[in-house]
């Protein structure tokens, strides 16, 4: 949704994939906000708001019984995890969710929009590779 959305549709494009042939959710289930001026700039969720939604999140992973779940940011990562690990850290880790489904790490394309220059850049491919080792895994 809104241009972190498009950015997720180029990347998934980039990587040879297509969003109605994966399944995209949040972790967490609202949107809270500060004001900046005319923007809403997303707050990150406290750890008993992702607790609050695991519930929907584990229902839905347990309805679609994915073989690869890419968790797109932290948030989404301790989510799935049920810990804290930072993106980079968990990008070179091995890891599976409680279903047994392989677990990739990326960063959210919302990262892609905060940062600058030659470092947005850098996580735009990061993302398209990440997405790119979950198609070969099994995503599509």
């Amino acid at each position: 949704m809104g241009p972190a959305g498009r950015i997720l549709d180029q990347c998934l494009d980039a990587a040879g994939l297509k969003r109605g042939e994966v399944f995209v959710t949040n972790a967490v289930k609202h949107f809270k906000w500060e004001p900046r001026g005319q923007r809403r700039l997303h707050k990150k969720p406290v750890l008993s708001e992702i607790k609050a939604c695991n519930i929907w999140l584990q229902s839905e992973i347990g309805g679609v019984k994915p073989h690869v779940i890419v968790a797109l940011g932290a948030t989404a990562l301790r989510a799935i995890l049920g810990r804290a690990s930072t993106i980079d850290a968990a990008r070179r880790e091995s890891l599976r969710h409680s279903s047994g489904a392989t677990v990739l790490a990326s960063y959210h394309p919302s990262a892609i929009l905060r940062a600058e220059g030659q470092h947005a850049a850098q996580l735009h491919a990061m993302l398209i590779e990440d997405l790119k080792r979950a198609r070969s895994l099994g995503v599509a």
